[in-house]
């Protein structure tokens, strides 16, 4: 599943830079997940780090979005595919 960031977030900043996808973005009054970023870190570590990092636990499995450990490892080779594409032949070099 997809993460999400729920009403209690104290906007501390501590999750948006640990997010190796790039999914945690400032919201109109609170952090936001973009879901289809989040592979609650399947690729990159164990556990996802924002939940890691977070004081005050307000970042829960989104319900609305069921993902697989195999889904979510998709997702994450999709996210790498479409990073090597914007970066070109040289990023990889």
């Amino acid at each position: 599943m997809a993460l999400m960031i729920t009403d209690e977030c104290i906007n501390c900043d501590v999750c948006e830079p640990e997010c190796p996808n790039g999914a945690i973005y400032m919201g109109p009054e609170i952090y936001q997940i973009d879901p289809d970023k989040c592979t609650e870190c399947v690729g990159h570590h164990d556990e996802p780090q924002c939940v890691q990092v977070c004081p005050v636990s307000c970042i829960p499995r989104d319900p609305s979005r069921p993902e697989t450990h195999a889904q979510l490892f998709a997702k994450y080779l999709r996210l790498q595919d479409a990073d090597s594409e914007i970066d070109g032949p040289s990023a990889k070099a």
